[in-house]
């Protein structure tokens, strides 16, 4: 590791006193290991890896803008680490902490057969209409008359999102208040 730090220095020293093949080839040196590093630093964050490219572009794009600023007595690495790290915080801080989960593939659970079998249907029904009334029409929708999140959204006059939505939301008060039973 040492060796590969030393030498990354002295191509960043030519590349400064104007060396363009010296620059060329510290660039094809560190792209992979940025890459690697990118791609860690997205799954420690439980982020999908498939951006990294994009990451690993704009730190390289940082180091030809900012290559001026450092210091030919320093060693490269830490500088090079320091704007990475940087350009990772930064896309995850655009990213946010989301996590997505597509509630398609919970739309399956929760069949109106299971729901039925489980509760009596005037109890599914009284259970219902303590909901909000998007909720109530898109919970007896989905789950008891079983109608697809994209036939729901048509039949309501509702974007598949607002469906989804207020599936979601529609659920959870329902649980809760089952909670409380």
């Amino acid at each position: 590791m040492r060796g590969r730090e030393d030498e990354w220095t002295d191509l960043m020293r030519s590349a400064n006193a104007g060396d363009n093949a010296a620059y060329h080839h510290l660039l094809k040196a560190v792209t992979p290991v940025l890459r690697a590093a990118t791609r860690r630093g997205l799954a420690r964050a439980g982020q999908p890896v498939d951006q990294s490219e994009d990451i690993v572009q704009e730190i390289l794009l940082a180091v030809h803008l900012k290559k001026h600023t450092w210091d030919a007595n320093a060693p490269f690495a830490p500088w090079l680490f320091t704007i990475a790290r940087n350009k990772l915080i930064d896309a995850l801080r655009r990213r946010g902490r989301r996590i997505f989960v597509n509630i398609d593939d919970f739309a399956e659970i929760i069949p109106g057969e299971q729901v039925e079998d489980t509760l009596p249907s005037g109890e599914v029904a009284s259970h219902l209409a303590g909901l909000p009334s998007r909720q109530r029409d898109v919970l007896q929708s989905i789950a008891v008359e079983s109608v697809s999140i994209k036939d729901t959204a048509k039949k309501l006059a509702m974007s598949e999102g607002a469906v989804r939505v207020a599936l979601h939301r529609g659920l959870a008060s329902l649980a809760s208040r089952l909670r409380k039973d």
